[in-house]
């Protein structure tokens, strides 16, 4: 091989090398949207319920509304996992939700989460069934009492809106339109074929009244790198993979809402497919509302201990996990920031 050949091969080389860290360095592959802050939310269910509440109370400037499926009150665990077994699931002892609102209010004041001022015309949605065995209906209603309290007891948040929505039948999981045999289970993938369409409820309860029925999602349903969007670098005990939903007018530059939709425990991409991120009914509204929807993936780990994937509401990624200074909230706001929510909101 003469020595023009060498010196080309060793430029390809360099240039693929190159190529390959302008890659890395690209982000995360989310598409910039023209984001309209105004029509923002976070759901989930469960583990994602709790995340919900804490991503909102951390950052209501940001995601002013919230659903919640089968959670409770934001800061019900207090760092204590055997609290959060125990009276953040089964109700016992019971939420102190007095003491909980204080702890809110306070922890507003220093800073550590946000303003209680932007929950002024916050709309929040507790969706919950009768028959959950996992997370007692006593514990949902502490949740709505919390929202409730706090509305009542702060200044300025008289015009918030909390809707309880807890006398369905239902087990542990996320109601979809279908008829089925597993609405009164709590079995994989947690989308219980209650003749319910929950989605369809949480995007009213959101953004008001739809202009049309839901169809099939015509949108696309893309992959993107989590990793590119750790906080300075630092684990948010995140999958490498993450998943954004895009309705066609969001795709044509056209103004889009978003939501954040958190699985729940055992409900990841790895556990159960793509159940979650496409059969959970979210997509068919997006489409009607033009909302993007945003599918964030934890991953399951036994050090720390999280063999179910859930998301952290009780402080394994660390001591500040619901608050600004959370690993996994600080991800989220990277997220978004990503997708074009303004940065300056």
């Amino acid at each position: 091989m003469n020595t023009r050949w060498v010196t080309r091969l060793l430029w390809l080389a360099l240039l693929a090398s190159a190529g390959s860290a302008c890659a890395k360095d690209a982000g995360s592959n989310l598409p910039g949207l023209k984001i309209d802050p105004a029509r923002t939310a976070v759901v989930g269910l469960s583990s994602g319920a709790y995340m919900a509440a804490q991503m909102q109370l951390a950052y209501p400037e940001l995601f002013p509304n919230a659903a919640l499926v089968a959670g409770g009150p934001y800061g019900c665990a207090g760092g204590k996992l055997p609290v959060a077994l125990g009276s953040c699931m089964k109700g016992t002892p019971a939420p102190d939700v007095g003491a909980l609102v204080a702890s809110a209010t306070k922890r507003s004041a220093a800073g550590e989460i946000g303003a209680l001022k932007d929950l002024a015309h916050a709309r929040v949605y507790l969706l919950h069934g009768k028959d959950d065995a996992l997370v007692a209906p006593a514990v949902a209603e502490a949740g709505a009492h919390f929202y409730e309290q706090l509305r009542d007891g702060t200044p300025g948040l008289k015009n918030m809106q909390v809707h309880d929505d807890g006398q369905r039948a239902f087990a542990h999981n996320l109601p979809v339109a279908g008829s089925g045999d597993d609405c009164d289970k709590s079995v994989a993938p947690y989308l219980g074929h209650c003749g319910f369409d929950a989605a369809g409820e949480i995007f009213a309860q959101m953004f008001g009244k739809p202009a049309r029925a839901a169809t099939q999602a015509r949108g696309e349903l893309r992959t993107f790198d989590q990793n590119a969007l750790r906080p300075g670098g630092a684990d948010a005990f995140m999958a490498d993979t993450g998943y954004v939903y895009l309705p066609p007018d969001c795709l044509a530059g056209k103004s889009c809402g978003v939501v954040v939709a958190f699985h729940g425990c055992k409900q990841n991409v790895d556990a159960v497919g793509k159940a979650f991120v496409e059969d959970a009914g979210f997509n068919r509204w997006a489409d009607v509302y033009d909302v993007a929807v945003l599918y964030p993936q934890t991953r399951a780990s036994f050090a720390p201990l999280n063999p179910q994937a859930c998301w952290d509401w009780w402080g394994y990624s660390g001591a500040d996990y619901d608050s600004r200074h959370g690993v996994q909230l600080r991800w989220v706001v990277n997220a978004v920031r990503a997708l074009g929510l303004p940065v300056g909101h």
